[in-house]
């Protein structure tokens, strides 16, 4: 799964990158996303979602190419 998004522009330039039990979303997108486990959400300072990608140098390469500083959260 590659996805496309049009990141927002967000006050602070840090984003984190954390990855998400696909049990724990929506079941409209566990549907589209069968057989995978995990998923790596990118997050503005505020802790709002801003992508939602299914490889985690995905995530990272993502926020770069968006002007955002990535952090991995553990």
């Amino acid at each position: 799964m590659q996805t496309q998004v049009d990141m927002p522009q967000v006050g602070g330039r840090t984003v984190y990158v954390k990855t998400v039990a696909v049990a724990d979303l929506p079941k409209d997108v566990q549907a589209s996303v069968p057989g995978r486990k995990q998923l790596y959400a990118v997050h503005d300072e505020a802790g709002e979602q801003l992508a939602l990608v299914a490889d985690r140098t995905m995530a990272f390469v993502l926020a770069r190419q968006h002007d955002f500083a990535p952090v991995a959260v553990h």
